[in-house]
C-alpha cells in the first residue's frame, strides 16, 4: 500500500514536471520569434533551462540550413510520449499494488 502511494504520488509531480517543462518550451519558441534582449534575466533563464534537453536534439537533426528549428517540437513529442508510457505505467503499478 505506501509503495502504491508512493508511485501514484511520483506518476503525478512526474507528469506536472513534465507539463511545466512544456510551458518552458512554449515560451522559449515564442521568444525565439522575436528578437529578444540577451540580457533579459527572463530570456536567460528560458535558455538556460531549455538548451541542454534543445541543443542535442539540433545536433542530431543537422539541418540548420532550413531557418526553422524543430527541436522544441521533437522534445515536445517525447516528453507526450513519457506521459503516455511512463506515467500511465506507474499509475497502472500503483492501482494493481494496491
Amino acid at each position: 500500500m505506501i509503495i502504491a502511494n508512493f508511485l501514484d504520488a511520483l506518476a503525478s509531480v512526474i507528469d506536472l514536471v513534465l507539463w511545466a517543462y512544456v510551458w518552458v518550451l512554449v515560451a522559449r519558441a515564442l521568444v525565439s520569434w522575436v528578437n529578444p534582449d540577451p540580457y533579459n534575466p527572463i530570456v536567460q533563464a528560458l535558455y538556460k533551462l531549455t538548451e541542454p534537453v534543445l541543443f542535442p536534439v539540433r545536433r542530431l537533426l543537422g539541418g540548420h540550413g532550413l531557418g526553422i528549428d524543430f527541436s522544441p517540437l521533437i522534445v515536445i513529442l517525447v516528453i507526450y510520449f513519457l506521459q503516455k508510457f511512463l506515467v500511465r505505467t506507474l499509475y497502472e503499478i500503483a492501482i494493481q499494488l494496491r
